[in-house]
């Protein structure tokens, strides 16, 4: 069994903590604009493509404190809310979508991962994730991810 993520766009943390802790019975995020994924943790996994797309250090991003912030946990901690940085959104929304490539080869070589991934699909998550970034800072929106185990 695997965990899942969502990424996400929300006007703020509170309309954020709306989309994960349900009242309404829908599913995580529904309404929302974000896309799911396996295996992308916001806090780790996407450590290493915050400071190539950024330019700020790794120390840097971990100090953030928008940075894989919690700010809703459901039951045990089964369902996670966090924050993403408006460091790595406005980095995703400007970024040069032709780099993508380049990106995600070089971080498909971090540590983050137990298993090297296909820098395709790095490349794949990157324009998502711009594209949902890109209509986040047009709204003046914030980028969010869940996790569910």
């Amino acid at each position: 069994m695997g965990v899942l993520y969502g990424y996400f766009v929300a006007a703020d943390d509170d309309d954020a903590v709306r989309a994960v802790v349900r009242e309404d019975g829908e599913a995580i995020a529904t309404g929302y604009d974000g896309f799911d994924v396996n295996g992308m943790d916001p806090v780790t996994a996407l450590l290493p493509a915050e400071v190539l797309l950024t330019g700020r250090t790794a120390e840097e991003v971990s100090a953030d404190p928008r940075h894989g912030h919690q700010i809703a946990m459901l039951g045990d901690g089964e369902v996670l809310c966090l924050t993403l940085t408006e460091a790595l959104r406005d980095a995703l929304a400007t970024a040069d979508r032709a780099a993508f490539h380049k990106v995600a080869r070089e971080w498909a070589t971090s540590d983050v991962f137990w298993t090297p991934p296909d820098p395709d699909g790095l490349a794949e998550f990157l324009h998502q994730a711009a594209d949902m970034a890109s209509r986040a800072v047009a709204r003046g929106h914030r980028l969010y991810s869940w996790m569910s185990v």
